[in-house]
Parts: C-alpha cells; structure tokens; sequence
C-alpha cells in the first residue's frame, strides 16, 4: 500500500453556493492537513480539489458527503489520480 499523496477531484452538486460551502469545505481541509481549492462553477457545482494522504481525502470526501455540510448536497462525483504537487494552501475560488 503506497503512502504517497494522492489527488482528489470532486465535483459537489446540490444548492451549494452562496451558503458558506466553500468556507467550511476549507475550514475542515485545513484541520486535516490538506492543500487545495474549492471553486465555484458557473453551473452552480462547487468543484473541490485536495492533495493529500488517500486517508485524509477520504475523510474530506465522507465530509463532503455527510450531513454537517451548509447548503444541501445531492451528489459528489469524485476522482482520484496521482498528486501534481503544484498547490499550496488550501484556498477558496
């Protein structure tokens, strides 16, 4: 089992913008050590991007998913690939 950092893109469709979505997506990325972005799209998705340990972005995927997000979620659609190592921070755009 390879303990490199991984890269998680998930696209968050639900009534996810104007509600503090992308703050609070930051705020528990950050408590997990993640560097990253959540940026809204012009289609009303938020599109969610973290690098990290495979354990710490499943953890941020279950957050996604789960109940104490704001707003409402209806679907994540999410991929993982391999870290490009370019982000730093994690930021909202």
């Amino acid at each position: 089992m390879s303990h490199a950092h991984q890269r998680l893109s998930a696209f968050v469709h639900g009534h996810v913008q104007g509600v503090g979505f992308r703050w609070s997506t930051r705020s528990r990325a950050l408590q997990l050590g993640l560097v990253g972005y959540a940026a809204n799209l012009a289609d009303g998705r938020v599109h969610v991007v973290a690098e990290g340990p495979r354990t710490d972005l499943d953890q941020l995927l279950a957050y996604l998913r789960g109940p104490d997000t704001p707003g409402r979620v209806d679907t994540v659609v999410e991929r993982f690939e391999s870290a490009r190592g370019e982000l730093t921070g994690f930021v909202e755009r």
